[in-house]
Order: C-alpha cells, then sequence, then structure tokens
C-alpha cells in the first residue's frame, strides 16, 4: 500500500516525496486517547508506529525490570559466564579485545569497569585501524597469549574472525565473542559465541548493539557469583550494574540500532545515568565539546559519538575506550581534549576525500547503477566510512568508499530495504574479498586491488536484485501537520513523552502549511535562520542546518535548494516541514522548527 501524500508534494525542493507515517492508524489513535487519555499528537505517533493499546504504558515508560530479558536465553550464553567466572576465581587475565568504533569502546570500557570491580586482572586491546585492520588477528592473538593472557572476550568484532580464532585456539587460548554482526552458517572455534544475529539463534533481540549484548553478559556473570556466594564469601558488595548505563546508550545510539524494545529500556534509563555525570570521561568530554543541556540521542550521536570515534579514525585507537574506563579526572581531560583535537583532524580530513570520491562518481555517472562505488589512492581509511554515509545522503542509494595502499580498505553504508552486511558476505565467500562482513546498513571490508571491478559489479548486482526493479526514490516520512499557533512548548512536552528518538522510533516531524518567510539570514557558514508566518498572524522561528553549499565545501548539497528558497522567498508561501524543538535561549521557553525541506505551496 502506497503512503499517501502530504500536502501534494511529490517532489520537494530536495528532490523528496512527502509521505504520512502511519495514516491508517487513525482508529488505533483514537482508541489510545480513549482509554489512556493521551492527547491527540501522542496517540498518533504512537499508532503510527504501531503501538496498541496494551503496550502503549510501557512504551511510553520503558523498564528494564519490564524489557530487559534473561541473558541465558541466548545461545552459549551459559558457557561465557561460566568461563568468565572460571577466569575470576583462578586469577587469570582477561583480555578485552574491542572494535575501535564507539559501539566498541563502550563495549570494552564496560566490561573493563565491571570486571576489575571484581578485582579481576583485566586489560583491553583495541586494534591499530591503519596497522591491523577490524577485528581479531593472529599475531595480536598469538602476542596476548604469549604475555599471560588466559581469556580474550572480542566486543563488536570476532563473528567472522575464523582463521585468527584458530590460530588462538591452537595456541591454548581461550576465547569467547560477542557480537552483534551477521553471522555465517559456521561459526569461528571459541569457547562461546554470543551473539542474538546467529542464524541457529532464536532470539527475539537481534536489533542489540554490541555493548547491549556485552551488558547482558555482565548480568549473567553478576547473577552466577550472587547465586554461588562469591560476593558473600570475600565480604563484598555486588557492583549496581545501572551505574554503566550511560556507556550502554551511547554505544547503543552511535550504532544506529533501533530503539525499540529493550535498546529503548537501555537508552531511556542510560541517558538519566549519563545526566549525573558521573563518568568523568563522558563529563569531561561534554566540557570540552561546549554541551550546556542535558543530555540527549542528539548529544549522544552527534556530539559525544564523534569525538570518541576520532581516536579510531585518525588518532590512537584505544583513547576511546581509555577515556571511557578512566577514574582520573587529569587523564579525563588529557584524553577528551586530544580527542576533540582528532575530531577537528578527522572533519578536515574528510572533506578532502568526500571531494574526490564525489568526484569520482560524477565522472562516472552517478545515475547509472543502483551502487555508488568509489575508490581512491591513498585516502584516509579512517573516514571512509564517514564518507559513504556522505555519498549515501546525497544520492540516496548504498554506498561503498574504498582506500587503496597496497590492498582496499572498504566500507559501506546502505538504505532502508538493502541489506548490505550480507552482500559483502556474499562477496567474501565467492571469494571476492580478503575479509569483510556488516550488518544491514552498514559494512567493511578488505579487497584486493584486481578484484576491484569485479567486487563492484557483484554488489551493484546484488543490490539490484534486493531492489527487484523499485526506483530508489527520496521520501521524507511526516507524522502530521501543524499550524504555527499550534507549535508550543506544552505540544513540544507532550511529544517528548514518545521519546528517546532514533533509529526505528524517528523523531516526530510535521509539516507546516503555506507559510511565508518573515526573515531569513545566513548564520555561521552555511546555515539558514528564519522567522516563518502564518496567515493569522503567529510566528515561528526556525533554522535550516547545513542547507547552502560553504564557500570552500567540497560537498554538493542537497540540501542547496532549500537553503536558496528560504532566502530568497520573501513573502512567497511555502510548505516547510522539520522537527519542534524547545527553543530555551536566555530562559525563555519557546519553540523551534528545525527546517528539513521545503515545498513551493499551490
Amino acid at each position: 500500500m502506497t503512503a499517501p501524500l502530504v500536502l501534494g508534494v511529490e517532489r520537494s525542493l530536495t528532490g523528496r516525496r512527502w509521505t504520512r507515517r502511519g495514516a491508517e492508524a487513525e482508529r488505533l489513535a483514537l482508541t489510545l486517547v480513549q482509554r489512556h487519555g493521551l492527547p491527540d499528537a501522542v496517540a498518533q505517533l504512537l499508532a503510527a508506529r504501531g503501538i496498541d493499546a496494551d503496550h502503549a504504558e510501557g512504551f511510553l515508560a520503558p523498564t528494564l525490570r519490564a524489557q530487559l530479558p534473561d541473558p541465558d536465553h541466548l545461545n552459549d550464553m551459559g558457557a561465557a559466564a561460566d568461563r568468565v567466572v572460571r577466569a575470576l576465581d583462578t586469577g587469570e587475565t582477561i583480555a578485552i579485545f574491542g572494535d575501535y568504533d564507539v559501539d566498541g569502546a563502550t563495549s570494552s570500557a564496560l566490561l573493563q569497569r565491571f570486571l576489575s570491580a571484581l578485582g579481576g586482572k583485566v586489560r583491553v586491546y583495541i586494534p591499530d585501524r591503519m596497522a591491523e585492520g577490524y577485528g581479531p588477528n593472529a599475531p595480536a592473538l598469538l602476542r596476548l597469549r604469549s604475555e599471560g593472557v588466559g581469556l580474550v572476550i572480542t566486543v563488536d568484532c570476532g563473528i567472522t574472525a575464523h582463521a585468527p580464532l584458530a590460530a588462538a585456539a591452537d595456541a591454548g587460548l581461550d576465547v569467547v565473542v560477542v557480537d552483534h554482526h551477521v553471522a555465517e552458517p559456521a561459526l569461528p572455534r571459541a569457547v562461546a559465541v554470543v551473539n542474538p544475529n546467529r542464524l541457529d539463534e532464536a532470539s527475539p533481540h537481534r536489533q542489540l548493539a554490541a555493548v547491549g549484548v556485552a551488558f547482558l553478559l555482565v548480568v549473567a556473570v553478576n547473577q552466577r557469583l550472587r547465586d554461588s556466594g562469591w560476593f558473600a564469601k570475600r565480604s563484598l558488595s555486588p557492583p549496581d550494574l545501572l551505574q554503566w548505563l550511560d556507556l550502554v546508550a551511547l554505544g547503543t545510539i552511535c550504532d544506529v540500532v533501533p530503539l525499540t524494545g529493550v535498546n529503548r529500556a537501555l537508552v531511556a534509563q542510560g541517558l538519566k545515568v549519563m545526566a549525573r555525570r558521573r563518568n568523568v570521561g563522558l563529563t569531561a568530554l561534554a566540557d570540552v565539546a561546549g554541551m550546556d543541556s542535558a543530555p540527549g540521542t542528539y548529544h549522544a550521536g552527534f556530539v559525544l559519538g564523534p569525538r570518541v570515534n576520532a581516536g579510531g579514525r585518525v588518532g590512537r585507537a584505544d583513547y576511546g575506550a581509555r577515556l571511557l574506563a578512566t577514574d582520573d579526572p587529569a587523564e579525563a581531560q588529557r584524553l577528551a581534549r586530544e580527542l576533540h583535537r582528532y575530531n577537528e583532524e578527522r572533519r578536515a580530513i574528510e572533506m578532502d576525500v568526500l571531494a574526490q570520491a564525489i568526484a569520482a562518481v560524477e565522472l562516472e555517472g552517478a545515475n547509472e547503477t543502483p551502487l555508488v562505488f568509489a575508490a581512491g589512492e591513498g585516502w584516509h581509511a579512517g573516514v571512509i566510512g564517514i564518507v559513504a554515509s556522505r555519498l549515501r545522503e546525497l544520492y540516496n542509494r548504498p554506498a561503498c568508499v574504498v582506500a587503496l595502499d597496497g590492498v582496499g580498505k572498504g566500507s559501506g553504508r546502505s538504505v532502508s530495504g538493502v541489506a548490505l552486511g550480507s552482500a559483502v558476505i556474499a562477496a567474501r565467500q565467492a571469494g571476492l574479498l580478503i575479509n569483510g562482513g556488516g550488518h544491514a546498513m552498514a559494512a567493511g571490508f578488505t579487497v584486493a586491488r584486481e578484484q576491484l571491478g569485479a567486487l563492484r559489479a557483484f554488489l551493484a548486482g546484488r543490490v539490484a536484485d534486493q531492489l527487484a526493479g523499485a526506483p530508489l526514490v527520496p521520501m521524507l516520512g511526516l507524522d502530521g501537520i501543524v499550524a504555527p499557533r499550534a507549535a508550543t512548548p506544552d505540544l513540544v512536552a507532550a511529544l517528548g513523552r514518545v521519546g528517546p528518538f532514533g533509529a526505528g522510533n524517528a523523531e516526530p516531524r510535521f509539516a507546516l502549511p503555506s507559510v511565508s518567510i518573515v526573515k531569513a539570514e545566513v548564520v555561521g557558514a552555511d546555515h539558514v535562520r528564519c522567522i516563518l508566518g502564518a496567515a493569522d498572524g503567529a510566528r515561528l522561528k526556525a533554522i535550516a542546518f547545513r542547507a547552502l553549499d560553504a564557500a570552500g565545501s567540497p560537498r554538493r548539497s542537497m540540501q542547496a535548494p532549500l537553503g536558496e528558497a528560504l532566502l530568497s522567498a520573501r513573502g512567497l508561501p511555502l510548505h516547510v516541514a522539520g522537527h519542534l524543538r524547545a527553543d530555551e535561549w536566555q530562559g525563555r521557553q519557546g519553540v523551534q522548527l528545525v527546517i528539513d525541506d521545503a515545498a513551493q505551496a499551490g
């Protein structure tokens, strides 16, 4: 069933079709109003997200008590927890082998904090992106073994590391894999492989980020220690596991997994913990970044996350995990400043690679293939994932970017309806890749230079098969229509009850029909700030971020027509779409629209 158009917009200024989310759920919305006494706007949002009357209360007030599953429902969780308990009992050194992104850093810091609180001997190993690549590698594992490590726990990696884990097993090193990436039928050799996305897994919680799986391991180990009297024998109090939910929330948000079910509860509770500022590393990072309000999903995903990531991209891969695990304020300040500096460096490198990637794509004809694919000599491998995301946004199709330096290191980002991770795994199984894996929306791989052409054709074919001839028409989902006069602080507060917002629970977006641009001006390098006016005299502040091609920017922005229209449409009616946010400038309570798109009215 085709979603109905909103305000008849077939093609907006940014080329998108405006569609109504959950238009068929009006009856459910009415039921929610009648049974729970919810405001109409909240009921409509819940109905559009498929939340019925029996589940509305739990959705609006998510709790871990109701949502957190028994960890032992996951395959191999029992073996994993028992092996960790044995390592604690015997005083073995445990190494956490983590990925260098935010999910890996938070998973590593979580396990380090938990095991250290129990008096365990623990160290964290984060591979260098440039020198070692993604995931466990045999030289690193064998070195850990030679240095006295008895157990390695991989986090956010390991599910496809067959050869390295076989080498570790042959050397007598026990490995527990804690991952969430797409698995293959054959699992790697390990004491335990805990992954909700194993093909033989019946868990309903496949949307968990790696840090969520790691938290379940922590719960399982903690429970076994309680049940065995381990704490009582040592006159210890069990640690409060909830104190580390800020790490779980950060990793879950930044890995862009759906904020539904247990993830929603983990993030909702974790943001409350984050607001208490008890993690000195996160506190230092927030201060360096200039955060001056209570943390939300935006702050985690776009302020804190990129800085934690920056060490793995262009600096020291272990800095993010070290920052999140330290209790030393001086070290936290030093690491936070370094990560902030790395993030600025990352932005400059990203701009350069993006410019070259766009030029390469345009030269080859971006609209002639269902997959955008760009490769370049000497591109920094630390930014190719971000560049792939930018290309995906720009061309509205899956995008892969490959940095060539001997071999090619690639990263891909997908669009809704195209599972890129499985396509990359199929390419590796077909002999086109040295290694590779991922999940539906993101993937990484290493490819021999001579296989680039074959890989591109293979992935393009897989994407075309998944699309089955359907055109990739960019859509903008809207939750309804609102007039400027109705955009009040009370409405914004009511909408906030449906949060936290993110993947799987999109922030509400509304259309404002036939408004005029009373005032518009450029702020910063490429933002447009304006005042919207309605026929009844109501006014509403608004801003369109990155709506212009800034001077010196390599990006051919799909938002440029939007910014130009806002600046030139003085007095002319436009339909405008965006998110309503609280505006608390200088203590005044107001509302501002963050503009995503606009279309000619009439």
